[in-house]
């Protein structure tokens, strides 16, 4: 019942944070964004087509009433159609979404465990050339632009230039009732999950070494081994487990930002049909419509992280109060 309060609360309080971002975004579209109208006019267009044309893209309305139906799109999470394909908007996210989650959990889940293995493993050998190696090995990480290892591994995976064992493009991985073919899935998902590992390695493994490193030094930890606790025990019961807390604020405050600009990126080059592509198109196309779903879309994603936060505090640590 506490913790059913404690989220009602937090998901209310995240409310302005929603209009915040929305409004500001919305702002930045109607007054910033492209306008569709010349593109949907043939030639010559009279004083009426491009009347009409703007009434059918709502662009003769105020911007309060433009807002208000936005607020209540997020609210109903029926967003109308795009103003480039003719297809609904919940139509495209929900045939999208399923490929974006599953081209991007690969990746997110290896890039975090692997991180936090090495960090384990640099932070208990501080200070030794097996930690300085892991370390340089994560600086070179975060120093290549994404973009860089994507074309970089492309080139090396994908084409007669490196190995060739995996596709450029596409993703033909669902069978004809939509169900993953796992040995399709595989292939195709390979090269993204290794580039996104590559790259999340580098400020994981860095993060996650100087926060377990810190738990290191306190008390408990050398009570621990004073009372000949092993490195087993030592690094997973009295390091780690203090040390989630930090490792899940990490964690947890990535997945917005993996999910819009790590699948953006992978999804634009490597020809992916997910969300990320989806977004990369409605941005080149001017399709507002589609802009604003995403936009919106990832506030609620970003309070609800908040919350799962706050929750997961408390698993980890009972000492945290759901406030």
């Amino acid at each position: 019942m506490d913790i059913l309060k404690f989220a009602l609360r937090k998901l209310l309080g995240g409310i302005p944070l929603i209009i915040g971002v929305t409004f500001i975004s919305f702002l930045l579209m109607v007054y910033y964004g492209p306008d569709l109208t010349w593109e949907k006019l043939g030639k010559n267009p009279t004083a009426q087509d491009i009347q009409e044309i703007r009434h059918e893209l709502g662009y003769d309305q105020s911007f309060s009433k433009r807002y208000a139906l936005y607020l209540k799109q997020l609210v109903t999470f029926d967003f109308g159609n795009s103003q480039v394909i003719d297809k609904k908007v919940s139509t495209i996210l929900k045939e999208t979404m399923p490929v974006s989650l599953h081209l991007i959990i690969p990746g997110f889940i290896l890039g975090n465990v692997i991180a936090i293995a090495l960090a384990l493993f640099a932070a208990y050998h501080r200070g030794s050339w097996l930690d300085k190696l892991i370390m340089t090995g994560s600086v070179i990480g975060m120093s290549i632009s994404f973009l860089i290892v994507i074309i970089a591994f492309q080139v090396f995976f994908c084409s007669s230039f490196g190995l060739d064992m995996f596709p450029v493009r596409g993703w033909e991985v669902y069978d004809a009732s939509g169900a993953i073919i796992w040995s399709q899935y595989i292939n195709y998902v390979t090269v993204p999950t290794l580039a996104t590992v590559f790259v999340a390695l580098g400020y994981n493994t860095r993060f996650y070494r100087a926060v377990l490193v810190e738990e290191m030094t306190k008390d408990h930890v050398r009570t621990a081994k004073a009372f000949g606790h092993t490195p087993t025990s030592l690094l997973f019961k009295s390091v780690l487990k203090n040390a989630m807390v930090p490792i899940t604020t990490r964690v947890m405050f990535s997945i917005p930002l993996v999910v819009v600009s790590g699948s953006l990126l992978i999804e634009s080059y490597f020809g992916i049909p997910g969300v990320g592509k989806v977004t990369y198109d409605a941005i080149i196309a001017g399709d507002q419509n589609i802009l604003k779903a995403i936009v919106g879309l990832t506030a609620i994603l970003f309070v609800l992280v908040l919350l799962l936060t706050d929750i997961l505090y408390r698993v980890f640590d009972p000492r945290v109060e759901l406030k």
